[in-house]
């Protein structure tokens, strides 16, 4: 494919009928070329879309975080993994899969497997995040984001150990696996904007419960 730039001036056009869940509304369409972009290399009609937060309000579950909202990401705005944890994952598999499987936007090392689950507050470069749920997974780790093929080995091995059943055995069993924490910025309702973290910045837990049993699910 040839190469695509998307300039970061808001579009001019609007398309209606964009669906993320159960949200729907209207986004920032970015243009023809974009359209015809991946429209050719996915094989049918696509438009490539940006959320128009001035007129739209997408709100995750309010159940875990009322008041928070997210755009396009899939339910949180953010999803936190550990290191340790793929690590431990990879030492149970035939063929080790590489991080993008879960797709995190914060990746922390240094910590023993799966010590995440446990966080309900850490801050990074003095910013407080909100540990608010587990993160359930669907088939997406299963899928290799480079051939688009699918094998059920993944999602089969974390069955047998982080399923709801093995972490949360006095609970209502769902046939939930979880990788990984759902989190929100805590102070974003009141000042969230211009904020920045990087690469390297450490990481500070200040609130931890003491098993999965406890954590939101």
């Amino acid at each position: 494919m040839n190469e695509l730039k998307i300039s970061l001036s808001t579009p001019h056009e609007v398309t209606d009928g964009v669906s993320v869940w159960e949200w729907s509304g209207s986004a920032w369409d970015e243009g023809h070329e974009a359209a015809n972009w991946f429209s050719n290399y996915l094989g049918k009609p696509s438009r490539l879309v940006r959320f128009n937060a001035a007129s739209e309000t997408r709100p995750v579950d309010p159940q875990y975080a009322n008041g928070h909202k997210v755009m396009f990401a899939d339910g949180y705005p953010f999803l936190l993994l550990s290191q340790g944890s793929l690590d431990a994952l990879n030492n149970l598999l035939k063929e080790p899969v590489p991080v993008n499987r879960f797709r995190p936007n914060i990746l922390v090392d240094g910590c023993e497997p799966f010590s995440e689950d446990l966080w309900t507050e850490i801050k990074i470069n003095k910013l407080a995040f909100q540990g608010v749920k587990l993160c359930s997974r669907c088939k997406v780790p299963t899928i290799d984001q480079e051939t688009a093929v699918a094998k059920p080995e993944i999602n089969e091995t974390l069955s047998k150990f982080r399923s709801d059943k093995v972490l949360r055995p006095t609970g209502k069993v769902q046939g939930k696996v979880f990788m990984g924490q759902n989190m929100v910025l805590k102070d974003f309702l009141k000042d969230g904007k211009g904020k920045v973290i990087k690469v390297g910045d450490p990481v500070n837990v200040v609130k931890m419960v003491s098993s999965a049993a406890e954590a939101p699910a």
